[in-house]
């Protein structure tokens, strides 16, 4: 503050986290109702990634206000009923007042959209300010950055006479060619997620519990819903509806699995005298209430078996087979969390063949399907075993050890049954699946292989 104040040349501050403590763009998109849907439509841009064909990481918020603009065109409207409020909740007080005095030398830069900006800054009081904000061509200026637009607002001369203000590491190259630099990070500043308010079965997998792992498309889509279709699909008559079918009901039963998550870092939190926290876990915004989890559970749950059941209707005993299933799961889980570590290794192994078999409760699995979810089960076990016992994951093999069990148990079944109930496409197909998803480890075994009985 000390520098802003005797600095008797231009001032370039930046908006985002600096003069406004949130960040305008998120903001903007968390204005979209109804936000379920805007909130389905931003993860699937997530997913798909069309800003890796325009440019980047850079221009990715142009994909995303402009398509939800267009299909949310209300959006404006609300938006703008809000600005005075956010700009009255989180305007940089201090600085803002350290600014007063100083309007006639101020441009407010910001990569954020000039028709989000511009009624936001009006708001704070900063009407009379240049402002400098991305414009038309949007994906052309996001691409180029923010150095090159205000030099083209305000000329490169001025900016080699400026103090530049911000927050941001990505603008370095703005810093480096002003007189003087001042990176700033605002204790009160906060990246809030459009639509956190909103919750979406993954969200605490993927933002709190595992956080950059991809565990939901690595462990609960490939492994978790591909065993329950691996086991099951070739008894069904119609297996596109009940593919369809067990996808909704993985959503019922993973929205419950992640109240487990929270209730073991919670209690982690609370009682463990070396909790296991990733650092999003103190974020208040992904502590979801009880309400939009179990709605997700009871209405994916529901519409699952309507799937499942078409065309005819789901039985009182489908709703009490599979909601029993999931609450019993959910208590298990709770006690799970209430024990210690060397207890929960034995407890580990129900919850995991909970996430395996659960849908056996309305839905029958072929004989093989049998070895599938031992397999899946046991596979997982077994690491968390060893990791309980030394402390650590490295060497523990997941997908090999899978592999080894279904062979086992394949073979158990041949022996004891018949063997044609494993001479059949659905056992290749999991075989071929497995050995794949396990050419790595198996590499890595093969390399590490070595006899002893020559020199």
């Amino acid at each position: 503050m000390e520098q802003l104040a005797s600095f008797p040349g231009p001032l370039i501050v930046d908006l985002d986290e600096t003069l406004y403590l949130r960040n305008s763009t998120e903001d903007f998109l968390d204005s979209a109702r109804p936000g379920i849907l805007a909130l389905l439509v931003l993860r699937l841009l997530d997913f798909v990634k069309p800003w890796r064909w325009t440019g980047g990481l850079s221009t990715r918020d142009v994909w995303r206000v402009k398509t939800i603009s267009w299909l949310f065109p209300w959006i404006w409207i609300v938006w703008r009923s809000r600005v005075a409020g956010l700009a009255s909740e989180y305007s940089n007080r201090p600085l803002l007042s350290q600014l007063e005095s100083a309007k006639d030398r101020v441009t407010v830069a910001t990569v954020g959209f000039l028709p989000i900006v511009r009624p936001l800054v009006a708001a704070m009081g900063l009407q009379d300010v240049r402002l400098v904000a991305t414009d038309e061509p949007w994906l052309a200026t996001r691409r180029s950055g923010k150095l090159p637009m205000v030099e083209g607002a305000i000329g490169a001369d001025t900016v080699g006479k400026s103090l530049v203000l911000t927050d941001s590491v990505a603008d370095m190259p703005l810093l480096e060619h002003c007189s003087r630099p001042l990176r700033t990070v605002w204790p009160e500043a906060r990246f809030r997620r459009a639509l956190s308010r909103i919750y979406l079965p993954g969200d605490y997998t993927a933002f709190v519990k595992r956080p950059g792992e991809r565990y939901l498309s690595r462990s609960v889509l490939k492994e978790d819903l591909g065993c329950w279709l691996f086991a099951s699909i070739s008894l069904a008559s119609a297996p596109l509806t009940h593919a369809i079918g067990l996808t909704l009901l993985m959503v019922s039963f993973w929205a419950m699995y992640e109240l487990g998550y929270l209730d073991n870092d919670n209690h982690a939190a609370r009682f463990e005298s070396d909790p296991r926290l990733s650092s999003t876990y103190f974020d208040a915004e992904h502590h979801v209430g009880l309400w939009q989890p179990w709605a997700w559970v009871i209405g994916s749950g529901v519409a699952g078996l309507m799937v499942l059941r078409y065309p005819t209707m789901p039985t009182a005993f489908d709703a009490v087979a599979w909601f029993g299933v999931v609450i019993a799961t959910f208590a298990w889980f709770r006690l799970y969390n209430r024990y210690n570590k060397a207890t929960r290794v034995w407890m580990f192994a129900v919850l995991q063949f909970s996430r395996g078999a659960a849908f056996l409760a309305v839905v029958p699995a072929a004989p093989i399907g049998i070895a599938i979810i031992g397999a899946l089960t046991l596979g997982r076990w077994v690491p968390y075993y060893h990791y309980r016992a030394r402390g650590t994951w490295d060497d523990a093999r997941p997908v090999t050890t899978r592999l080894l069990f279904f062979v086992m148990l394949s073979g158990l079944l041949a022996l004891v049954e018949d063997p044609g109930m494993i001479m059949n496409g659905t056992a290749l197909a999991f075989l071929i699946f497995t050995i794949f998803s396990a050419r790595h480890e198996l590499k890595n075994i093969y390399a590490e292989a070595s006899r002893i009985d020559t020199v």
